[in-house]
C-alpha cells in the first residue's frame, strides 16, 4: 500500500501525520509505524498520528510513539494536527477534537503558532523535591541547577525504568528555573530517548515550577526553541484552564 505521508514539528518534536478521514489507514501495523519513524531506514519522526472523523467534533487525533504502539496524549503533536487539519481545509477560527485523553479545544494564532487546550490536572504530588503529574500523559519532573550538563539518556533511563515506573513507563524532564521562565530537557518514553521538545512536558514542568509563586503563565525554553503555557491554579494540587501555545510547522510531504 502506497502512503501519503505529511511531515510537521513543533519546536523540533517531529511528527508524521496521515489523513484518515476515509479510514484507509486503520490496518496500520506496529512494525510498519516504526519503520516510518525510523530516522535512519524511514521518513524519521517521534511519533505518528492519524487525521480521523468523531462526531460532534471537527476532527479526531489518534498518536503513535516512535516505537509503532498508540500512545497517550501528545501535546505538540495535537498542536501540529492543529495546524494539518487547516491546511486540509478544515479552515476555523476555532477547533475541538477528540484524542485518547478526552476532548481539546485550540485555536491559531495570528502570528501563526497554534494554542491547545490541554487536560485539567487533579493531583500533583511531591516525590523528595521532585514532582509527579499527569497532563495527559505521565510525567516526572526534577529540578536541577545547570540542565545543558545534565545526561538526560542516561538519568532519564534510570528513572522511566526504576521499579517505580518501568511497568507502565513515565517521561522524565530535567528542569532548571531561571528568573521568570524554564529551560527544560525531556527523555520520552516510547520514543526512548531525549526529544527536542515535549508538549507534554513543558506544561507539566511549567505548572511544577509555578507551585510556589505567583505565576499563571510560564515560558519555557525547549531544545527546539520556546512554548508558553498558561494555566489557572485552583489549589496546590490542582489546576485547570491549561493552554499550551507554540509553533506548528509544515516540513514536507512524499509517498512511501
Amino acid at each position: 500500500m502506497e502512503i501519503q505521508f505529511y511531515k510537521y514539528q513543533g519546536t523540533g518534536n517531529d511528527f508524521i501525520i496521515l489523513d484518515n478521514r476515509t479510514s484507509e489507514y486503520n490496518g496500520l501495523t506496529e512494525f510498519q509505524i516504526n519503520k516510518m519513524c525510523d530516522r535512519r531506514f524511514g521518513i524519521g519522526a517521534d511519533g505518528l498520528m492519524l487525521l480521523g472523523l468523531a462526531e460532534g467534533y471537527d476532527f479526531s487525533m489518534k498518536y503513535y510513539n516512535a516505537d509503532g504502539k498508540e500512545g497517550s496524549m501528545c501535546g505538540n503533536g495535537g498542536r501540529c494536527l492543529v495546524r494539518f487539519a487547516y491546511d486540509m481545509g478544515i479552515v476555523k477560527d476555532s477547533y475541538q477534537f477528540i484524542a485518547v485523553d478526552g476532548p481539546h479545544d485550540a485555536s491559531i494564532q495570528p502570528n501563526g503558532n497554534v494554542s491547545l487546550k490541554m487536560l485539567d490536572v487533579t493531583n500533583i504530588e511531591v516525590i523528595n523535591n521532585d514532582v509527579v503529574l499527569n497532563t495527559g500523559s505521565p510525567h516526572f519532573i526534577r529540578f536541577v541547577e545547570d540542565v545543558k550538563n545534565i545526561d538526560v539518556y542516561q538519568e532519564g533511563k534510570n528513572i522511566r525504568y526504576n521499579d517505580v515506573y518501568k511497568e507502565k513507563g513515565i517521561n522524565v524532564n530535567f528542569v532548571e528555573k531561571l528568573e521568570n521562565s524554564i529551560q527544560i530537557r525531556t527523555y520520552e518514553r516510547g520514543v526512548e530517548n531525549e526529544t527536542l521538545s515535549c508538549g507534554t512536558g513543558a506544561t507539566a514542568a511549567a505548572i511544577a515550577f509555578a507551585q510556589n509563586n505567583g505565576f499563571n503563565k510560564v515560558p519555557v525554553k525547549v531544545q527546539g526553541g520556546e512554548l508558553e503555557v498558561s494555566f489557572n491554579r485552583i489549589n496546590q494540587h490542582e489546576c485547570n484552564d491549561i493552554w499550551l501555545t507554540g509553533a506548528a510547522v509544515f516540513v514536507f510531504k512524499g509517498l512511501c
